[in-house]
């Protein structure tokens, strides 16, 4: 894993380089390791009205999921200072990776925290906690 730490890595480095974030200032890029390899990265993407601007955590998994991907095994989040995702993201990562490990790194690429969902976003409401559907 370590090799594809590096990896992962590097491409939210990369990525975070297209965040658009006009309003913050704060570029975030970040990059999520699917079951079958591939690599996907995303940005945050700010608006002028706040609520509806969104993650680089967000954009990499759903970009992940319109591909077809359901399953991951790890993401990156690259911020100038290695901030951590926030509660929708670590909620969004609960839905498609309740076993994700989670790097947190600078914009330099250096690794400031390895942890996992679980530790993010302990008791995490999932898809098992719906009531089963009656059809």
């Amino acid at each position: 894993m370590d090799e594809k730490r590096q990896e992962l890595i590097q491409a939210a480095v990369e990525a975070r380089h297209w965040a658009y974030a006009p309003y913050s200032g704060y570029f975030v890029g970040a990059a999520v390791l699917a079951e079958s390899g591939e690599i996907y990265d995303g940005v945050n993407v700010e608006n002028a009205a706040y609520p509806t601007s969104i993650c680089a955590e967000r954009v990499a998994i759903f970009k992940a999921a319109s591909q077809g991907e359901r399953n991951f095994l790890a993401i990156a989040v690259v911020t100038e200072n290695g901030g951590s995702p926030c509660g929708s993201c670590r909620q969004v990562m609960a839905e498609f990776g309740p076993d994700l490990l989670v790097f947190i790194a600078d914009d330099q690429g250096q690794l400031l925290q390895e942890t996992t969902l679980a530790a993010l976003l302990p008791g995490a409401f999932g898809p098992g906690d719906l009531p089963a559907k009656n059809l």
